[in-house]
């Protein structure tokens, strides 16, 4: 049994954003995600499937070319493959993300 806090340490980074893994058991992976306000552009392209909820603040992402603007409480599903950034965050926006990783076995 592992026990913890998703807002335990929850100050966001100087800068960037802070990754970090919760649960990791066979092909799921959990996430919390604290963002700072000042991030540095990258995409991504990543070969699992990943949902994401905003828990605070708010957000703009560019997911494949579309503008999606999001509020604490929305949630959003990226399949495998899909190209998103993250355009801007609000100070301090914390987010929960559930990766299903493709499974190693046939």
């Amino acid at each position: 049994m592992q026990i913890g806090h998703l807002f335990a340490d929850a100050a966001p980074p100087v800068a960037g954003e802070r990754f970090d893994t919760l649960l990791q058991h066979r092909n799921l992976q959990i996430e919390r995600i604290v963002s700072s306000r000042t991030l540095a552009p990258q995409t991504w392209v990543q070969p699992q499937d990943e949902w994401v909820l905003l828990l605070q603040g708010d957000a703009v992402l560019d997911v494949d070319g579309q503008r999606v603007a999001l509020q604490a409480g929305d949630h959003l599903f990226l399949p495998a493959g899909l190209a998103h950034r993250v355009e801007s965050t609000s100070e301090g926006a914390l987010w929960l993300a559930v990766h299903l990783h493709p499974d190693a076995t046939p």
